[in-house]
């Protein structure tokens, strides 16, 4: 693999990450070197490939490239197109649009069948993938409250996992796999945060996907939450958000460590009257103090 350079930026959240596979996949997508042959260069399994782009993703550090697909630009279908795939492909497509309608409760407008058709035609995503799709994005809305999920928002999440490569059963399995482990423990978070009476916001959500995904522990992530109410008074999300922030940037993610790094010599942190904020204590409050007045 040809040498690559890196910035600073890269560098610090290369070394934070604390996984290997991901440091390793993204020095070859430095590199230039196609990414159709990482998995055999890098000698990764489907699982691997799957958890390091998404670490990469929640760095930053992974933006999407859409593989070329045999036409540039999505066709434009009509009803004729519909009801030849209907009548082709061993009757593939007829059982997906009975599937789609069973799991969403409803028929399918003709306009509903035509994206559902671009995900085999266009997007080339295998039936039993975008089945899983389907089950994946009926899931989400009934956890956020929503009974069934649009076509359209059903739509933008097939085409991020054309995007991402979760084409195939086991890459699609592994990747709601790893979604569902994610909500439960963010279903945890809001017991421990004592928010679990109402269902989140969805700023609220990717904090804690995002405080989850930085690695740390329920201790750590008490110890943050414990911090903010005594300087701010309650629960600012803002303000927790930057101590994490600091915190992992500083590569501290566990009490121990914080107590030992984080400038404070004893484990429980409490703001003293007369101590100094930092800018970023400084710009969170000012910040926790606007969305208190704007409420």
């Amino acid at each position: 693999m040809q040498g690559v350079a890196l910035t600073s930026e890269e560098m610090q959240k290369l070394l934070s990450c604390g996984c290997p596979d991901a440091v390793s996949l993204y020095l070859y997508r430095k590199s230039e070197r196609p990414l159709e042959t990482a998995l055999d260069t890098l000698h990764f399994s489907a699982q691997q490939m799957t958890a390091a782009t998404d670490c990469l993703r929640r760095l930053g550090l992974w933006e999407s490239q859409r593989p070329q697909l045999i036409q540039p630009e999505r066709p434009v279908y009509t009803e004729d197109d519909l009801r030849q795939a209907q009548r082709t492909a061993e009757g593939e497509f007829t059982k997906l649009i009975g599937e789609a309608q069973r799991r969403m409760g409803r028929t399918l407008s003709t306009e509903e069948l035509k994206t559902l058709l671009s995900f085999m035609d266009y997007l080339r995503l295998p039936t039993e993938v975008i089945g899983l799709l389907l089950s994946y994005c009926v899931d989400r809305c009934r956890r956020r409250g929503v009974r069934a999920p649009s076509m359209r928002s059903i739509e933008k999440e097939a085409y991020r996992w054309a995007d991402e490569g979760i084409d195939n059963l086991e890459t699609a399995s592994y990747y709601v796999q790893q979604q569902h482990i994610l909500q439960n423990k963010v279903a945890h978070l809001r017991t421990l945060l004592q928010i679990d009476q109402r269902r989140l916001t969805l700023a609220e959500e990717q904090h804690l996907i995002s405080w989850v995904g930085m690695g740390f522990s329920d201790a750590t992530i008490m110890l943050a939450y414990e911090r903010t109410c005594l300087n701010t008074g309650a629960l600012k999300w803002s303000y927790m958000n930057s101590i994490l922030k600091s915190w992992h940037e500083k590569n501290l993610h566990t009490p121990e460590q914080i107590a030992q790094g984080d400038g404070h010599n004893k484990p429980q942190i409490f703001q003293r009257h007369n101590d100094t904020l930092s800018p970023l204590e400084q710009k969170a409050i000012a910040q926790a103090l606007a969305e208190g007045q704007e409420g």
